[in-house]
């Protein structure tokens, strides 16, 4: 799940980007701001910033914005996209290191290109040592970011989901399709109703699974093969084979 922001101070330009994001076909959320200092306000980690250069001229404009943004810590920066009416500020958008430079309109086409690669830089950057597997979900209006490990299964529950803890629950709206298409690897679809953390699997039937806290969960006969060979790849990913 990435946490996507966009910062233009017009309101059907962020209406038009937003919705150039949702046709990517990737588990996210969006926030909007109007201006920089919301932007700069924004306490919740983002993953991916479209910022526009004229802003309000009542404030900061998009490349003093980005300049601070640059001046934070290197692990909590977005990866920047420049979505702006003019292309004489393309020098000065990779001297703040931003990740690409579209212009106004823009191209549906080109949009999906440059999308596809800054998702693929924050990937390897999740990837890298010292930044740990997490899930990034809203819940009671808040966002949270969970630690993979500390998922013991995810269970689906009208519109939303719960995340079994190791210790405790969460409950937060999100889809569990969604959820098993992005956590693939780690985690298995074994029942319509249960995403299996496959770490905490301690052994199974054909019917049923107990997790390393005794808890058990039922196995659909539909889930049961894809799952033996999830499970057998888990471990062998484990054992290094």
């Amino acid at each position: 799940m990435m946490r996507i922001a966009i910062c233009d101070d017009e309101a059907p330009a962020r209406a038009y980007l937003a919705s150039l994001i949702r046709a990517q076909n990737c588990p996210c959320e969006i926030v909007e701001h109007a201006c920089a200092g919301d932007c700069l306000a924004e306490t919740r980690e983002i993953d991916l910033l479209f910022l526009d250069i004229e802003l309000d001229p009542s404030g900061p404009d998009g490349m003093e914005l980005a300049r601070r943004i640059r001046a934070r810590p290197a692990a909590v920066q977005p990866t920047v996209v420049f979505v702006t009416g003019h292309e004489r500020y393309v020098f000065d958008a990779f001297d703040v290191g931003a990740f690409q430079y579209l212009l106004k309109p823009v191209d549906e086409e080109r949009f999906a290109q440059v999308f596809a690669r800054a998702a693929d830089q924050i990937r390897e950057r999740r990837q890298r040592p010292g930044h740990p597997p997490a899930l990034t979900l809203r819940c009671a209006g808040v966002s949270r970011t969970v630690p993979l490990d500390s998922i013991c299964y995810i269970e689906s529950s009208g519109h939303k989901v719960v995340l079994r803890l190791k210790d405790g629950d969460l409950s937060c709206y999100a889809k569990i399709r969604d959820l098993e298409a992005e956590l693939g690897g780690r985690f298995c679809r074994i029942h319509k109703g249960y995403l299996v953390g496959l770490a905490y699997v301690e052994g199974y039937s054909k019917t049923e699974l107990t997790l390393t806290s005794g808890e058990r969960l039922p196995i659909s006969k539909y889930k049961y093969r894809d799952f033996v060979k999830a499970h057998l790849r888990f471990l062998k990913r484990g054992a290094g084979l």
